[in-house]
């Protein structure tokens, strides 16, 4: 088994669901975006997902477009975000999906960029606006080398269009919960039961969920129906407001993500 199947099957096996804890790698510099990383990964975040820092990040709030604005400040280059996940692979073998953007794959030749990503330690790709219908030439070299898709599933998705998706991911279903970009809520969403079970109609994959989430008790009505929880902004939060004090920094992230992963379990 691949290092994403495994992380979901190991939180089956715990009667939880998985806990995805994504980040904009190089928010706010290099350095402490790996500890952020070891900070989340110490406190039991089953996948790690990476922003790939971008200037038009279409899919993502506020909160994640100004992290993405740091890193890019900070000097983070396509370069950087590869020799990140390598660090990260002195000490975890969690897997990592990134989260990108498809011009950033494009500009960089779509086979090279996912061999590299493969060969600094990437698990799996998420392209934000990349539909299946278009992602041919990502998916051959997704084949090619080795590298996981994950594709979105969002409330507007026609029914039509599931078997599709559900046959382009090899690594999860994400199901974006709420119409809109990335961003705290105060509630859940409506219909995440009714939704994922529709997903699953069409894919044995797991079905993760996210967009909105941001507190333990929102986790744990998700891991009542969903394979995956997926929590960001709630996470980079913690970073913005610990700008000041960056040395804190990680042990104010783990603090946070222990208590967010807390809310994975599933009553007997």
């Amino acid at each position: 088994m691949d290092r994403i199947s495994q992380a979901f099957a190991r939180a089956g096996r715990e009667k939880r669901a998985a806990f995805v804890a994504y980040l904009c790698a190089g928010d706010p510099d290099f350095n402490t975006s790996l500890a952020a990383c070891r900070a989340v990964l110490d406190a039991g975040a089953d996948v790690l997902e990476l922003g790939v820092p971008f200037s038009d990040p279409l899919a993502d709030g506020l909160t994640n477009q100004l992290a993405a604005q740091r890193a890019l400040d900070g000097g983070m280059t396509a370069a950087k975000v590869f020799e990140l996940v390598q660090k990260i692979r002195e000490f975890s073998q969690v897997p990592v999906i990134f989260y990108t953007y498809y011009n950033l794959v494009f500009s960089n030749g779509v086979d090279e960029y996912v061999r590299a990503a493969k060969a600094a330690g990437v698990d799996g790709m998420l392209t934000l606006d990349l539909p299946p219908e278009e992602a041919g030439e990502v998916l051959a070299a997704c084949r090619k080398h080795g590298l996981k898709t994950v594709f979105i599933v969002a409330p507007t998705t026609p029914a039509e269009r599931l078997p599709r998706i559900g046959a382009a991911a090899t690594g999860f279903i994400y199901y974006v919960s709420r119409e809109g970009v990335t961003g705290v809520r105060d509630q859940v969403a409506a219909n995440i039961p009714e939704a994922v079970a529709r997903i699953r109609q069409h894919t044995a994959l797991p079905v993760a969920v996210g967009f909105g989430i941001s507190s333990s008790e929102q986790v744990r009505q998700v891991a009542r129906s969903a394979d995956g929880v997926v929590v960001g902004s709630a996470l980079v939060n913690v970073i913005r407001e610990n700008l000041d004090n960056r040395a804190g920094l990680p042990a104010r992230l783990r603090i946070m993500a222990a208590e967010l992963v807390a809310g994975t379990g599933r009553a007997n």
